[in-house]
């Protein structure tokens, strides 16, 4: 690395083939690692970059979310997650991503109001649920629906208005609960509950989910805490496979909802958004407390193929910062609804005592993620496996939405168009059916 006479860092790159030298400037961040600027490196050399995964590219500048996965750190717009999951609410949250401050007073009492006003969908698209099977996925249901949105609110698609940009975003995150309910009560068999505008947006959503018409239903604040939280800790995590999608997908100018659409689709992958649902069946595969040890050395065990999941994580090679607040949030629903005698959330908790006690756990940095946690309280709560999913994605579609949006307005940004490294046949000769051997 060298250094130019404006302070510039630079990097210089050497063409082995042919001597030439390149020379690439070094970007700092306020924060984080630096990027080698190769925005030239083909025009120059001929040559791109190889980087399955792009593990080791930065595809965009954002002012969104930090992590630093090393030291367990998660930012969103400077402020640590789990300061926000202890002081602040999901709406708060959503306007400081999309924002980039938190709300005063009366922008928080104005953003809560939009968002209940924008809460209800329109009465057409409850039509589209009939057409899909009874025993559709809900996540399935979902990208059809979100990309569904579109049809119905077209002023709010011009993506180069920054006033319907900014109404899109709100009906986004404000309907997501909507739509994810009518989800699960689709999948159930019972009417769809419509939001009330007396409840805040954690309590609407299970209001949603679980009321009945037949009865009055009275939201459990503690379940409602919870539900917040979980929402503020899923809300955003930088460039991630969804986020990306979204990205790229906003990039070719297509309308905020067909993007969200196809960040629900890359968030279904199980790679991605399904680890809290995996986490729920490995314990039923483990079955019971009594099977545990053995399974916990068939984990330690190199040679063999089971895995425990919900235990680290890709980026954070140290303690997920959302796992400590998940931790707590999962014993308060656990104390409140007074859980006992359920085998999956015994065997959870014994494996819980032991990642945070064994040295094998401990020494490899395996300690439960938010996913682990998340998926005992999901359970905990009533939702079948099949929802956790819907749930990212309702929590996740703010950190979407402010990621294009930001994308949108940055000048510099094109359409996404990915390299890649040729190694199939060369030109080859047509030859006529009959002629082929």
């Amino acid at each position: 690395m060298t250094q130019t006479k404006d302070g510039t860092n630079t990097v210089t790159l050497t063409d082995n083939r042919t001597g030439k030298q390149v020379t690439m400037p070094i970007l700092d961040g306020k924060v984080g690692p630096s990027v080698i600027d190769i925005r030239k490196l083909y025009a120059e050399t001929g040559c791109f970059t190889y980087d399955p995964g792009f593990t080791s590219t930065g595809s965009c500048e954002s002012q969104i979310t930090y992590i630093d996965g090393d030291e367990g750190v998660l930012l969103h717009r400077g402020y640590s997650i789990d300061e926000l999951a202890a002081q602040s609410t999901f709406p708060e949250v959503c306007f400081l991503l999309l924002n980039g401050h938190l709300p005063t007073a009366a922008e928080s009492t104005e953003f809560d109001s939009i968002l209940r006003r924008h809460s209800m969908v329109h009465e057409q698209l409850t039509k589209f649920y009939t057409g899909f099977r009874r025993d559709a996925h809900p996540m399935a249901i979902m990208c059809g629906v979100v990309g569904a949105l579109s049809a119905f609110y077209h002023d709010s698609t011009d993506i180069n208005d920054p006033v319907e940009r900014k109404i899109a975003a709100h009906r986004l995150i404000a309907k997501m609960p909507t739509i994810a309910a009518m989800a699960y009560k689709y999948s159930v068999g019972q009417p769809f509950m419509y939001p009330r505008n007396d409840l805040s947006y954690a309590e609407n959503f299970l209001y949603m989910t679980f009321g009945t018409p037949c009865e009055p239903y009275k939201v459990n604040p503690v379940l409602a805490k919870a539900m917040d939280k979980i929402f503020i800790l899923h809300a955003d995590h930088e460039q991630n496979a969804s986020t990306s999608t979204v990205r790229l997908a906003g990039s070719s100018g297509a309308n905020p909802f067909a993007c969200i659409a196809a960040g629900i689709a890359s968030l279904w992958g199980p790679a991605h958004g399904g680890a809290n649902e995996a986490v729920l069946k490995m314990l039923e595969e483990i079955g019971s407390v009594d099977r545990i040890p053995e399974c916990v050395r068939r984990a330690k065990d190199k040679n063999d193929n089971f895995r425990l999941m919900g235990f680290g994580h890709r980026v954070y090679k140290n303690y997920d910062p959302r796992a400590q607040v998940m931790r707590q949030a999962c014993h308060e629903v656990l104390g409140e609804l007074g859980i006992k005698d359920e085998p999956l959330l015994d065997i959870a908790m014994e494996l819980e005592r032991i990642a945070l006690t064994d040295e094998y756990f401990i020494e490899k940095k395996l300690y439960p993620n938010v996913d682990f946690y998340s998926g005992i309280i999901l359970k905990a709560m009533g939702f079948p496996t099949s929802m956790f999913t819907v749930l990212f994605a309702l929590a996740r579609t703010v950190g979407w939405i402010s990621q294009w949006k930001e994308m949108i307005e940055d000048p510099v940004q094109k359409i996404g168009r990915p390299r890649q490294l040729y190694t199939g046949e060369t030109k080859r000769t047509f030859v006529p059916l009959a002629e082929r051997g």
